[in-house]
């Protein structure tokens, strides 16, 4: 992402560009994931032209993220000296990296099947994750991420052991819920639908236990807690100033169109901006996704279930 014998304002500014570019490209897909469908899983598309197998395609699409990440971490893009890591900074990348092994490697392994991806899925991961991992890697490398996160102000921070404490209820609720969906796949191969699996047709039914008593869809749900358990740890919180531009079209129109990207949202650093975005990206599949399993199983599926949020959405 960043060239290294760039001078350091150069690789600040392409370091604004991106976080400018990654927050306001999530924020813009909002409305529209909720009228179009990403084309992969239940909404595969039925025309197998363009598309690849689902397990592969899903390693293509996350791939990029912790690519970007180790090679802005080792680079150090925001400094002009050689990375060093203290102890909180290298618990952190330790969590990112084993959240990035599990969702981009083990998770598709450990599906029986995974339904065919359009080629747009892992050709739009190249661009979005590789931006994403980069600016982490980036910030978590930064003299200002060294300076929060000395063990003598991490260590001494409630908000560093909130944080990892709510990564790891996140990281082992999204993997307990993935498995649930897997034990279902596999229940279905055992059931005679092993021509589903291997034509590259994924196998669905109503899942039960865990969250799943309550929401449709508490694999996302834990990734949002992993990820902003991960963000406080690793970051200060942004100023309320810099969130507010999101709650009117103004404020969005203003920060896309008119903001400098060296302005923009000064305290909104890389591991709050992928909060975000995975918020604007996830919900509307969600939401989607839960009208899809009421339309599938009709009166068989739970009428109290809601799509993410218990109770409320």
């Amino acid at each position: 992402m960043f060239v290294p014998k760039l001078a350091l304002r150069q690789r600040k500014s392409i370091y604004d560009v991106g976080r400018k570019f990654f927050t306001i490209v999530g924020v813009a897909s909002l409305p529209g994931s909720f009228i179009v469908n990403a084309p992969f899983g239940r909404f595969a598309p039925r025309n197998p032209s363009l598309t690849i197998d689902g397990r592969l395609g899903w390693v293509l699409m996350e791939l990029w993220s912790p690519l970007g990440f180790i090679y802005t971490m080792f680079n150090s893009p925001l400094s002009e000296e050689s990375p060093r890591f203290s102890m909180p900074q290298i618990i952190l990348v330790s969590c990112f990296m084993v959240h990035y092994l599990n969702r981009g490697f083990l998770s598709p392994a450990r599906a029986p099947s995974r339904s065919r991806m359009h080629v747009f899925m892992p050709l739009t991961g190249l661009i979005l994750n590789t931006t994403n991992g980069g600016l982490i890697g980036s910030y978590i490398s930064s003299p200002i991420a060294l300076q929060h996160l000395l063990p003598e102000n991490a260590f001494a921070s409630p908000q560093f052991y909130i944080g990892v404490f709510l990564w790891a209820v996140g990281f082992l609720g999204n993997f307990w819920a993935d498995e649930i969906l897997s034990d279902i796949r596999k229940k279905g191969a055992l059931r005679g639908k092993e021509e589903k699996l291997s034509s590259g047709t994924e196998y669905y039914g109503i899942p039960h236990g865990f969250l799943y008593r309550w929401i449709s869809f508490p694999n996302y749900l834990c990734e949002w807690v992993e990820m902003l358990g991960w963000a406080l740890a690793a970051s200060p919180i942004p100023k309320l100033t810099d969130l507010e531009w999101l709650l009117s079209l103004n404020g969005i129109y203003t920060m896309a169109f008119t903001t400098p990207p060296s302005q923009f949202a000064p305290t909104l650093t890389p591991p709050w901006i992928f909060l975000i975005v995975e918020l604007c990206l996830m919900l509307p599949r969600a939401y989607k996704g839960h009208q899809w399993y009421k339309e599938k199983f009709g009166d068989a599926f739970p009428k109290e279930r809601r799509a993410v949020i218990p109770y409320v959405f």
